[in-house]
């Protein structure tokens, strides 16, 4: 989400180096690799609502083999875990869309979030993959447990973070025909495809109806060249039969209680008071007590970890609760992806948002990270765009007005604030980036004909 969230490639998360328990796997590459796969599967544990599955194993060190995956690379920060990444798979519609979950971090501070790939099986019988993750045994395993050949692999945005597993995860499933959303690029250098081992990939056009899918899947385009010092670049898909919408970063929704793929491990390396609470707490004093494993410990660890994912430099994390109330258990756009992308080019969102919502009718959201599936409509969608109201006007509104949309508009205004405090850090580095001309300045007042 962060090279996503910026189009100027600014860290998002981070995790620490968990020391590795087994020797390099030599079917690793420079770009991310993992072990050859073993076999059995189990239920992991039963929640209300979807079942979670992982692989099972007879020993800690087996679990830990199958969870195998080597990767450093990332700039300025490597993505995280370094050596192992649980997968865990959960069912989001009955026997027709799954969604699997890695941890994600970057660099060798103590934030993670979780990174979603959605699968869905096509009438054929062949799987469409969404945004990759790590091919590690474990996820391998998990995908072919499903009992259908991958047909088709889908990159849906430009972000590193995403990019960095197609390669890899293609090599896993060599016929299938890998597809990439358009003016893909990168940061510092701009790599070709190649370099990160996508090879003969197609490209995703807006609301092409040739694609092999389309009877079953429909694609919306958001590209926008003006951003900053690359487009921001996403592609929205939209299931017809489960009437779903994914996203990968447009959209997210933050659970109270942490992702079960974020590890313990990182919860509590979040919760100790290192020097970024110390830095972050309002001028209190900050108590150098021992991080003591409990579920209050651990909730703390992920209050802090969505404050600095979603504001960088949030006002207070020694008491993160009360910010963090205010940005969970609500469909949003996130701060960073609002403030340094989406209020740049308001106009092309709009569009975007508006023919998303005019012509499919969801019911459910799967976005690539935090809370999934959302059940959220056309409403609340728009609804967590409603900041664009303001930096438009009312010229620009191209719907009719009516109960809805004014029900709609007042719903936005919720969704839409953050607490000032926590957006100072923000807003400083937004000027930052404009003096510089790294991002543009943001665009308010009516669309320019």
């Amino acid at each position: 989400m962060a090279a996503a969230a910026m189009a100027v490639h600014l860290p998002k998360h981070s995790s620490f180096l968990p020391k590795p328990k087994h020797p390099l796997d030599p079917n690793s590459n420079f770009l991310g690799g993992s072990s050859k796969f073993g076999r059995s599967m189990s239920l992991n544990r039963k929640t209300k609502g979807p079942v979670m599955v992982s692989a099972a194993s007879t020993s800690k060190t087996d679990d830990r083999s199958k969870q195998f995956y080597i990767n450093f690379t990332g700039f300025p920060f490597p993505l995280g875990p370094f050596l192992n990444r649980r997968t865990i798979r959960t069912e989001a519609v009955k026997g027709s869309i799954w969604m699997f979950e890695q941890e994600q971090a970057l660099g060798f501070s103590s934030v993670s979030t979780n990174i979603r790939m959605t699968v869905i099986k096509l009438k054929s019988g062949g799987l469409w993959v969404h945004a990759p993750i790590a091919p590690t045994k474990e996820c391998i395993q998990l995908i072919e447990e499903l009992g259908a050949p991958v047909e088709y692999i889908v990159l849906p945005t430009f972000a590193y973070e995403h990019k960095i597993f197609v390669g890899p995860f293609s090599r896993k499933f060599p016929k299938a025909q890998v597809w990439v959303a358009p003016r893909q690029w990168s940061w510092p250098l701009n790599l070709p495809l190649e370099f990160f081992g996508i090879f003969r990939a197609k490209t995703i056009k807006d609301g092409d109806l040739s694609t092999p899918w389309a009877d079953e899947i429909e694609q919306k385009v958001l590209t926008s060249p003006e951003v900053g010092i690359g487009p921001y670049v996403e592609v929205a898909f939209y299931h017809k039969r489960s009437r779903t919408l994914l996203v990968t970063d447009a959209v997210i929704f933050v659970p109270r209680k942490p992702p079960s793929s974020i590890s313990s491990e990182s919860l509590l390396a979040s919760a100790k008071n290192g020097l970024a609470v110390k830095i972050l707490s309002k001028g209190k004093q900050v108590p150098n007590d021992p991080v003591v494993d409990t579920p209050n410990t651990r909730q703390k660890g992920w209050e802090r970890m969505v404050l600095q994912i979603l504001f960088l430099g949030p006002s207070n994390l020694l008491e993160p609760n009360a910010s963090f109330a205010q940005m969970s258990q609500k469909l949003i756009v996130s701060p960073i992806v609002k403030t340094l992308v989406f209020s740049k080019v308001p106009e092309k969102v709009r569009d975007w948002i508006d023919e998303i919502a005019s012509d499919w009718r969801f019911k459910r959201i799967i976005p690539a990270h935090f809370e999934a599936p959302v059940n959220a409509g056309r409403s609340e969608f728009l609804a967590a765009f409603g900041f664009l109201d303001d930096l438009l006007g009312e010229r620009y509104v191209n719907r009719p007005p009516s109960l809805s949309i004014l029900f709609t508009s007042l719903m936005g205004k919720a969704a839409s604030y953050f607490p000032p405090d926590d957006m100072r850090t923000l807003s400083s580095l937004d000027q930052f980036l404009v003096s510089v001309g790294a991002v543009k300045k943001t665009v308010s007042g009516r669309k320019r004909r």
